[in-house]
């Protein structure tokens, strides 16, 4: 048996994103004429299982309800292997508390829970292994060089000592589907 893999990339709360070919933009606004409008709180998506190659969701899983049942449909139309990537407000950044529909502050921490080895992984039957992870600073040349550096070196001690000191910007995130 053949199995045909799509190519197809899930730009989600697409935004005002042009469209391309392989892309599908989905929003809950029609304002921004997306491929899809959909809530993301409505389970389940209208997608197949294993329709996407991959999932954009940049500035957008701060604003959903449910971050695990979100994660786990993203992970029912993902293909095995296929690569979630999410951009968030870390936790610390003013950006993260001042926009009033943002409902999680998240950490560089906060998707350990849907990888096979984590000791809560039982909340979820979604399972990723993380590929990439960032912490990323603003400002000058010392936050953006050598804090970065060491908050992306020693991300636990950052985020428990320094984090107040010397706030990041936003995470990233790449996110490998485990099937």
């Amino acid at each position: 048996m053949i199995i045909k893999k799509s190519n197809l990339v899930l730009s989600v709360g697409c935004g005002e994103r042009q469209s391309e070919p392989g892309l599908v933009r989905l929003d809950i606004s029609t304002d921004v004429n997306p491929d899809v409008v959909w809530d993301l709180g409505q389970f389940p998506y209208p997608f197949d299982n294993d329709s996407f190659s991959e999932i954009e969701c940049f500035d957008v899983i701060e604003h959903v309800e449910n971050i695990p049942r979100t994660l786990e449909e993203f992970y029912r139309i993902v293909q095995p292997g296929g690569i979630i990537k999410i951009t968030t407000p870390h936790f610390s950044c003013a950006n993260s508390y001042i926009d009033p529909t943002h409902k999680h502050h998240l950490s560089y921490f906060s998707f350990d829970y849907f990888s096979q080895d984590h000791t809560l992984a039982y909340y979820s039957t979604a399972r990723y292994r993380i590929k990439k992870r960032h912490i990323q600073f603003q400002g000058g040349r010392f936050n953006r060089s050598i804090i970065s550096r060491l908050a992306n070196k020693y991300p636990q001690s950052y985020e428990q000592r320094w984090v107040w000191i010397f706030p990041a910007w936003f995470l990233y995130f790449e996110l490998e589907t485990i099937k």
